[in-house]
């Protein structure tokens, strides 16, 4: 059975830091894709960043270009965003999902899997 176990969000203020990580359990991140998403109060879900193990393609958001990272451990099968100064509008719930044999950036589908969403507050 594969798992997301997303963690790492809490509230700081812009400019700040914070890292996510993305345990997962029940596949491995050479045959899959792992993104990051994001959606804020009363807006709908978009993609944050994602890091294909399948292909080796990656993918960031434009906004996020220059601040955000993201990083995979296949020993621990943990996938991190590091996010660095952020904005107010970096806030939202962030989801970890993952995509069988597919490069990024991928149209989330019924197949993929989802984590259970941490909560990222940035306050101006």
């Amino acid at each position: 059975e594969v798992q997301l176990q997303a963690s790492g969000g809490g509230l700081v203020q812009a400019g700040g830091s914070l890292r996510l990580s993305c345990a997962a359990s029940g596949l491995t991140l050479d045959n899959y894709a792992i993104g990051w998403f994001r959606q804020a109060p009363g807006k709908e879900r978009e993609r944050v960043s994602c890091i294909s193990g399948y292909d080796g393609s990656r993918y960031l958001r434009a906004s996020v270009k220059g601040r955000f990272s993201m990083s995979g451990d296949n020993a621990k099968n943990t996938v991190s965003l590091q996010m660095n100064n952020l904005k107010p509008e970096d806030t939202g719930v962030y989801y970890c999902a993952a995509s069988e044999d597919i490069g990024c950036p991928w149209v989330p589908n019924e197949d993929d899997y989802w984590g259970q969403g941490t909560q990222v507050t940035v306050s101006s």
